[in-house]
């Protein structure tokens, strides 16, 4: 698990379609004053030089972020992720990529809080450095799964919780539905986001992860796309981010972003 660095592929195709629906949620959820907790399980760094060695092995935000870079045609929902990534790069030029905490910390008021958690020692130091002088941010350096026990319920009783893991242990599902079952425990009507991807020949998808946890009707929300031919990458075919509690008010937007893919640039 520790092998896994996020960037070699900050910003490809998984990256536009989970931060696009993070920003949603966020939204929709701000439109209550009441403070959030911000939780991102699997932080990762915060922001992502995409001109450096890792990301230009691949050049997997090529298919993803780069695609629509330049486009003067941005459909509705994406706007607000493109405008979230633009702000790092003032230039104009895609250089910089901001992760999930950076989008969480760039859109964070002053009721809400934000904690990051990371597991790898390197992404640990990083996150310190960059967040040093940020207001109600903290780091949790440890397992992202056992932070929630730490951070759940928040004061407010309002909590938007990303999982985004990296699926390299074989026990990455039952661990998730662990941790899930004993989050809704403690925060019942916290909403939850929850990353996977879609990768040939693997289990990976969350399609027993309701049955399991008892959340049937409107509780669950599982948005999945497909990548073109030109998006994949390897044998991931697609991904998914699976929304517990989803808001009313970001329905109709991460509807309109999962049945809109592959957006054309």
């Amino acid at each position: 698990m520790l092998s896994y660095r996020h960037a070699f592929h900050a910003g490809n195709p998984a990256d536009v379609f989970k931060h696009a629906v993070l920003i949603a949620l966020v939204r929709a959820m701000q439109c209550k004053e009441k403070g959030i907790r911000f939780i991102d399980t699997h932080a990762g760094a915060a922001m992502y030089d995409l001109s450096k060695e890792f990301a230009q092995k691949n050049l997997e935000f090529e298919r993803g972020i780069g695609a629509w870079w330049n486009s003067n045609e941005v459909p509705d929902p994406l706007v607000d992720y493109l405008a979230a990534v633009r702000r790092h790069n003032p230039d104009g030029a895609l250089r910089f990529y901001p992760g999930s905490p950076q989008l969480l910390m760039d859109h964070q008021r002053t009721q809400d809080e934000l904690v990051i958690c990371e597991l790898h020692s390197t992404e640990q130091q990083v996150l310190r450095e960059h967040f040093e002088q940020a207001r109600k941010v903290r780091i949790h350096a440890g397992d992202g799964y056992a932070a929630l026990e730490r951070w759940l319920p928040p004061p407010t009783g309002r909590a938007l919780v990303l999982i985004d893991p990296p699926y390299e242990r074989k026990s990455e599902l039952d661990d998730l539905a662990v941790a899930m079952a004993g989050a809704l425990k403690r925060c019942a009507h916290g909403v939850f986001a929850i990353w996977y991807p879609v990768i040939e020949g693997r289990e990976t998808t969350l399609d027993r992860i309701p049955g399991s946890l008892g959340l049937d009707g409107e509780r669950w929300l599982d948005l999945r796309v497909m990548f073109t031919e030109a998006q994949r990458m390897g044998r991931m075919t697609g991904c998914g981010m699976a929304v517990v509690n989803c808001p009313y008010r970001a329905r109709a937007e991460l509807h309109a972003l999962a049945d809109g893919w592959p957006f054309r640039s």
